[in-house]
This record gives C-alpha cells, sequence and structure tokens, in this order.
C-alpha cells in the first residue's frame, strides 16, 4: 500500500525488494523504480524519505545507505532485530523517526485516495475456521499484507 499512497500523492516512488516476485507487484502497484539494496539505492540518486513498513530492521539498516543528506527514515513497522545504524546517518544529518500514524486529517486524505480508486487494498482472507493458522501466519511473518478473518 506504500507504493499506492506514494503515487496516488505524486510523488516518484522507488521501491526496495529482495526477490522476482516482490519486484513484479511493486512494479504493477506504481513504482517508478525498483531495486535490491541500499546501494542500488544510492546508485539510483538516493531518497528523501525511507518509510519502513515491513518486520525487518536488518533490511531497513541496510537502506540507509540510499538516504540522501537531511533524509529521514520512518519506521512504522516493528521488529525484534536491532537497528543497526552507521556513521552515515551523521554524516549526512539524517533522522529517523517511529510513527504509527498521523493526524486526523491525513487520514482523511488516505480514504479519499482509496475511495476515488487510486489505492486498493490487498489482503489474504482466511475463514473462522481458519482463525488459527490466520494468527500464526501473522506471527510467523508469512501474511505480505493484511490478514481478514472473514465470518
Amino acid at each position: 500500500m506504500t507504493v499506492q499512497y506514494s503515487k496516488a500523492a505524486g510523488f516518484y516512488t522507488l521501491a526496495i525488494a529482495h526477490s522476482k516476485d516482490k519486484e513484479d507487484l511493486a512494479s504493477k502497484l506504481g513504482a517508478d523504480l525498483i531495486v535490491s539494496n541500499g546501494e542500488a539505492l544510492k546508485q539510483a540518486g538516493g531518497v528523501d524519505v525511507i518509510l519502513v513498513t515491513s518486520n525487518s530492521y536488518k533490511a531497513a539498516s541496510e537502506s540507509l545507505k540510499g538516504l540522501r543528506p537531511y533524509g529521514r527514515m520512518v519506521l512504522m513497522g516493528i521488529s525484534d532485530e536491532p537497528l543497526i545504524v552507521t556513521s552515515e546517518i551523521i554524516g549526512n544529518r539524517s533522522r529517523i523517526i517511529g510513527s504509527q500514524q498521523n493526524d486526523q486529517e491525513y487520514l482523511y486524505e488516505a480514504l479519499d485516495y482509496v475511495s476515488k480508486g487510486r489505492v486498493k487494498v490487498i489482503a489474504e482472507t482466511y475463514s473462522l475456521h481458519d482463525i488459527g493458522r490466520a494468527y500464526e501466519n501473522v506471527a510467523a511473518g508469512k501474511v505480505r499484507f493484511r490478514a481478514v478473518i472473514k465470518t
């Protein structure tokens, strides 16, 4: 959804993907460029903002290489891995920000994008009978998007 919201807001959007299926999906969702790591992100010119929505701080740490000077990394995904910060963040005067959500005005904007069809929710649905499997998949990080229980 991050790629979709970025495109809906009019931003040039780069995605970091580590597998072919994720590259294909990022492209279908509107990414202008897809790279495999922070070094490739840096070689592509770098970015002003990295929005970390995954549960892998290892990948997030590696992507710090691609921040431009005064860039910001916004952590929205939670991980039990340590976030490794190198001296590059000091030299670039970068910032790392934690965020769960924005103010109500941004929620209205986000819902407006959805109502206009510019952003589409992608979910894995499970029956109420499979709620245990759904929980296990979410806990193990095996659900790529949202897990929805259908009653």
